[in-house]
C-alpha cells in the first residue's frame, strides 16, 4: 500500500459528505470553510458558497476537505497546527450564517494530535493572500 505523500491537516466523515452534498446540490456552487476561533458557533466550521466570506492575510488556508476549501483564523491556527480535525455534523441549530442551519444540523469539529510520523508529512499551508495570489 503507497503511503499519501502529505498528511492532511482536514478530514471529513460521512455524514458531513452528504450534508455537503446536499448543498452543493441545493445552491448549485462550490463551497468553502472558514473556521474563525471566535466565541459560540465561530469555533466551529462553518460553510458558505465559495467567494462568499472574504478571507485575507489573517487566515490560513489548511487544504480541501470534500473538493471545499478550508480556511481557518491564522490565530486560532496557532492553537490548532498539531492537531489533525475531521469535521462532521450534528443535529442542533447554530446561530452562524453557516448554510446548513436551517436543516437543523451543524458542522463540527473533532480533532486529535499528530503522530510524530505526521507531522514531517503535513500538507504545506498557505496564507490567505497566498492562497488569492494563485
Amino acid at each position: 500500500m503507497k503511503k499519501q505523500k502529505y498528511a492532511p491537516r482536514v478530514k471529513v466523515t460521512d455524514a458531513a459528505k452528504e450534508v455537503i452534498d446536499h448543498l452543493r446540490k441545493q445552491y448549485g456552487t462550490e463551497l468553502m470553510f472558514h473556521q474563525s476561533g471566535g466565541c459560540c458557533d465561530g469555533s466551529s466550521p462553518m460553510c458558505f458558497e465559495k467567494g462568499d466570506f472574504k478571507v485575507s492575510s489573517a487566515d490560513v488556508w489548511m487544504g480541501e476537505v470534500y473538493g471545499c476549501d478550508f480556511f481557518m483564523s491564522a490565530d486560532q491556527f496557532e492553537y490548532w497546527n498539531h492537531t489533525q480535525l475531521t469535521m462532521d455534523v450534528t443535529q442542533g441549530r447554530g446561530s452562524s450564517f453557516s448554510l446548513e442551519i436551517p436543516l437543523g444540523l451543524r458542522f463540527i469539529i473533532r480533532s486529535r494530535l499528530f503522530t510524530d510520523e505526521e507531522l514531517l508529512r503535513l500538507l504545506p499551508i498557505k496564507s490567505g493572500e497566498e492562497y488569492l495570489q494563485g
